[in-house]
């Protein structure tokens, strides 16, 4: 895998607001990289430049409002909301012209969207076909030639593959292995004996590959169930986090385990929090399912981000992510029942930026604010 030299970026450099509930996908556009893709639980898709940015907000006094370290943050420019979904956004995929992105939820359905018209070009399954999926979708991605292919998959336990540029109400192919919930997707590319085969992790603790043009599938075994999974670009290696607090690097050519990425401190075994690798493959980067009252005896406004380095397995990084900024640090989260909930920061989601200058990643998770970090 292609190593580069660098520091791992810890400086927060803008904030993403406007989600009215917890961003649950994170997406860059292709190379260079400039704009992010948000997706929330209030069923919009929020699409930003992160370096356009306003200054922080101020108070009465002329003075910067300030709520906890670090200092305020300039807020990113909104560009477009994107709202057809009836349901959360659960994941997002932008195609590598930057022309249109795929995003699915919780309403079944996935959609194919035009992003200088905000406009849904097609719209696959939703609850009143027969070939959609039976539940939520929890995972999208673009596949094929000239991103021809959709791949999604969810809680009805199958992988469905469409063809974005057909009309046809039925996929071109349902992968149905999996005994419980597809809850991560991968599409090998980039040429090579396993370009195009599809990578699925699941509630069931299997990772399934599928080379579909000769019908096989692969499965690997884990101790718990999959909620991540991230591709190196060779297609060689996958990144695979599973409920057990433990991140693996697995080989994909003999299912060995490289090396397991874990920490005191950090534990994943309830939530799906999304692990990346990044900074051109030598980090392993992952959000963290506790809050800040759960370790340091706070009042949960302050998440965190763990760093790996890839290579020695060593942690390199731990990073606090706070609330918001402004209004946003003081929303109060109300139940169905009228009363205020118990507010925790959990960072759930995560994307790092490829191609473009310098290092950056962005992470969201409950507090329905997207915070970007970048080099110090």
């Amino acid at each position: 895998m292609a190593q580069r030299a660098g520091p791992f970026p810890t400086r927060p450099v803008a904030q993403l607001l406007g989600s009215n509930g917890p961003v649950h996908a994170l997406a860059y556009s292709a190379s260079p990289g400039t704009y992010i893709l948000t997706g929330s639980s209030d069923r919009s898709i929020r699409l930003y430049n992160p370096s356009s940015t306003t200054p922080p907000p101020k108070n009465n006094n002329n003075t910067i409002t300030s709520y906890t370290a670090p200092p305020l943050l300039p807020a990113g420019k909104l560009i477009q909301t994107y709202t057809s979904h009836a349901y959360e956004v659960l994941s997002l995929s932008i195609s590598q012209s930057n022309a249109h992105f795929c995003s699915a939820g919780g309403d079944r359905a996935v959609l194919l969207w035009d992003v200088s018209t905000a406009q849904t070009l097609r719209r696959f399954g939703s609850s009143s076909t027969a070939h959609s999926h039976a539940g939520r979708v929890n995972a999208v991605t673009f596949a094929g030639v000239d991103d021809s292919l959709i791949v999604s998959g969810g809680a009805d336990c199958t992988v469905r593959v469409w063809d974005a540029r057909s009309h046809g109400p039925r996929p071109v192919q349902v992968l149905a292995e999996a005994r419980d919930a597809v809850t991560a997707l991968a599409v090998v590319s980039g040429g090579g004996d396993r370009d195009g085969e599809i990578v699925a992790g699941s509630v069931d603790g299997r990772v399934r590959a599928y080379d579909v043009r000769v019908g096989r599938c692969v499965v690997d075994v884990f101790p718990a169930s999959v909620t991540s999974l991230c591709l190196a670009r060779d297609g060689r290696t996958v990144l695979v986090g599973s409920l057990d607090s433990r991140i693996r690097l697995m080989d994909r050519r003999d299912g060995a385990c490289l090396r397991t990425f874990e920490a005191g401190g950090w534990k994943n075994e309830e939530l799906r929090v999304q692990s990346v690798l990044g900074g051109g493959e030598r980090f392993v980067v992952v959000g963290d399912e506790l809050a800040g009252e759960d370790v340091r005896g706070g009042d949960g406004s302050e998440g965190r981000v763990w760093a790996w380095d890839l290579l020695t397995g060593k942690l390199v990084a731990t990073l606090p992510v706070p609330w918001g900024i402004g209004n946003e640090a003081r929303k109060k989260a109300i139940g169905r029942d009228g009363k205020e909930k118990e507010r925790k920061n959990v960072v759930s989601c995560i994307a790092w930026k490829e191609g473009g200058f310098g290092d950056q990643f962005c992470v969201g998770g409950t507090s329905g604010v997207v915070t970007v970090f970048g080099e110090g």
